[in-house]
């Protein structure tokens, strides 16, 4: 029997007319268009949005993954929804989704049953509004979620490798609730079940709408306005578009924001600030709907979702991450402020999953985007509230923020004291930097409590970090610290599992390509972490996704902050030299190896990642040679052949 057999039909939001009909209804008030197979769990974003809209006691309709190629009959199947249309691509950008960093077609979808691609657009939530305003041209539309979120100004666009305008003017959408949407949301329907006009809904919080240039910004005495230079001017200068990066940062992690407003074309794009970072009862309060946590049966004959796979057994404790990373979309979708759900809405949950027909007693991961954030926030709200940094872990660790994992530490063992939980796993992304006394001068007495229970209780089998790179130069360019604490943190676990007798490898996770890395930097990286022991595996070329600090340097030479040039691999040709040396233990990456290294003067290297110790005097006698007496041109290539 199928696990989704014991549950009615009902009991999932409605995707197709018959399941309308079977719930009495005539019409619905709000219908969602999604990029993704739905899966009514508080994991999938477009779940989230319509358990919101169900709790506003509205009549919710989902149409995922409709088909746009053939007569549109997808988008017309369940008629006109009463108040607007919600549209997002999905939980990814659907170019990062379809295309790899070599910008190659990607063969799977992780959000398609069976894992296959081709069920949604390129620019979906661009496509989808695009169809459904010539469908029904008198609908509002309403696009969400992280493609639209981190488009939601003049972005890079690294598929066309051009600028672009905000989503708005690309898509037609009459609105964009940009970050996580539940607040917005919740008044956006007060306010329509007031008899608001959609049009009028011009200064909501956490929302963004174009007005007509030629009139003044829609009124609210409670917000300052920043002008930011308009789409055109940053088509034309560079510098324009770096420099509004950095202002259009600061508002999105402030908790007094001003109001952006941009010009392009004949119209201005008016981003209003955003909501304060959600309280307990409020998260709660979404995570606490009644999700099936499985996906629609429909799906049952197609095979397994494995983002759902991935995600089934686990818990989310937290959202937002204050690391503020230059190459991370998090804290421009999220924010960098903490919202930490209550310990008795986790644990409910914990419960629920128990009670899952295929549970079979490991909760996969108890974290958030960052797995030890939770319950992380400023000590003095006041000195937060001023704050224009983006991150509070970057360069140093801010003396405000509260880094007790005290927090985490408890509740995981009460997760622990489950009867029906044999193992629960800690999955998330860990920041190691705050776990070693070199970095984090805030220690508490926490940090190795936390580190102990993490490593006997919740690791499985292996442990995942990110250190990104070995280079300080290039750490400093993607906000993250030194690798000498790697070093620390590495000992540190080591001594752990040695004491209780266990053997769980490191596995850390590296980005080349990044800018400010150079080859010789790739080279250091190659060695040093093979002088560790390491054979890299989790590694990736840098992408650049819109709404990041990396991003706009990719596309403009220049950092965003200072305005000073910053190097990056951008041809093919160097984005491969610099990926070449995560694989120095491969024999046919042997030769390449040798050629750049003497290229850029490191012989000294190939003892270190090729054991060419002979070779590599060879190498220095030949280049003593060079200074005296030529040999014959057949001789010479012969020596270095």
């Amino acid at each position: 029997m199928d696990i989704t057999d014991h549950l009615p039909l009902t009991d999932w939001l409605p995707i197709t007319k018959k399941e309308v009909e079977l719930r009495g209804w005539e019409e619905l008030d709000v219908i969602l268009i999604s990029g993704d197979a739905y899966v009514d769990h508080p994991a999938f974003g477009t779940a989230v949005i319509g358990r919101i809209l169900e709790d506003e006691g509205l009549r919710i309709g989902i149409i995922p993954q409709p088909n746009w190629q053939d007569d549109l009959r997808d988008f017309q199947k369940m008629g006109k929804p009463r108040m607007f249309f919600g549209v997002t691509s999905g939980c990814m950008d659907s170019m990062v989704n379809h295309y790899t960093a070599a910008k190659r077609r990607r063969s799977t979808d992780a959000y398609t049953p069976g894992g296959g691609a081709g069920f949604r657009p390129d620019y979906a939530a661009t496509e989808y509004t695009k169809i459904l305003k010539k469908l029904y041209p008198d609908v509002p539309v309403l696009i969400g979620g992280i493609e639209a979120s981190l488009r939601r100004v003049t972005h890079y666009d690294y598929w066309a490798d051009k600028l672009f305008p905000n989503i708005l003017t690309l898509s037609g959408a009459d609105m964009l609730v940009y970050g996580m949407g539940e607040m917005p949301l919740r008044e956006i329907v007060r306010l329509l079940k007031k008899g608001v006009p959609f049009s009028s809904l011009k200064t909501i919080p956490q929302t963004a709408v174009l007005t007509p240039r030629s009139e003044p910004a829609p009124i609210n005495k409670n917000w300052e306005d920043f002008q930011l230079s308009s789409h055109e001017k940053c088509l034309r200068d560079k510098r324009a578009f770096a420099s509004n990066f950095k202002n259009i940062e600061q508002e999105s992690n402030k908790v007094n924001a001003r109001r952006l407003i941009q010009g392009v074309g004949d119209h201005n794009l008016v981003v209003n600030p955003p909501y304060p970072p959600m309280l307990e009862d409020e998260i709660d309060a979404s995570f606490d709907l009644p999700y099936t946590r499985l996906p629609h049966p429909k799906y049952k004959k197609r095979g397994s979702i494995p983002a759902y796979e991935m995600i089934r057994f686990s818990v989310n404790m937290h959202r937002g991450c204050f690391g503020g990373c230059s190459f991370c979309t998090i804290s421009a979708h999220q924010g960098k402020f903490i919202a930490s759900r209550s310990e008795e809405s986790i644990l409910k949950e914990v419960d629920k999953v128990t009670k899952m027909p295929d549970f079979k007693g490991y909760i996969s991961d108890l974290g958030g985007p960052s797995a030890n954030m939770y319950k992380m926030k400023g000590k003095v709200q006041s000195i937060c509230d001023r704050c224009v940094a983006p991150s509070c872990i970057h360069p140093v660790i801010c003396s405000n923020l509260d880094t007790s994992h005290k927090p985490m530490t408890e509740l995981y063992r009460k997760v622990d004291a489950h009867p029906e939980v044999k193992k629960a796993f800690v999955g998330s992304g860990i920041r190691y930097d705050l776990l070693v006394d070199s970095y984090n001068k805030n220690n508490d007495g926490s940090l190795d409590e936390y580190m102990e229970q993490v490593v006997t209780r919740h690791v499985c089998g292996r442990l995942k970090v990110a250190p990104e790179h070995t280079s300080d130069a290039t750490l400093k360019v993607m906000r993250k610290p030194s690798f000498k604490h790697f070093h620390e943190f590495k000992k540190k676990y080591e001594q752990i599992n040695a004491k209780h007798g266990m053997n769980q490898p490191l596995i850390p996770y590296f980005i080349s390509s990044h800018p400010g890395s150079q080859v010789e930097d790739m080279a250091n990286l190659a060695a040093e972490t093979k002088d560790m022991g390491f054979k890299l595996e989790q590694v990736q070329d840098f992408t650049p996704t819109p709404m990041t600090v990396a991003t706009v340097i990719y596309y403009t030479g220049l950092h965003p902050y200072t305005l000073r040039p910053v190097y990056t691999a951008k041809s093919p040709k160097d984005k491969k030299n610099q990926h070449l040396f995560f694989f120095w233990h491969k024999r046919e990456n042997h030769q390449l190896i040798r050629e750049k290294l003497t290229a850029i003067g490191r012989e000294d290297l190939l003892e270190k990642l090729l054991n060419e110790k002979k070779k590599a005097q060879k190498v220095e006698v030949i280049k003593g040679r060079r200074q005296g007496k030529r040999r014959p041109e057949r001789a010479r290539k012969k020596r270095y052949s």
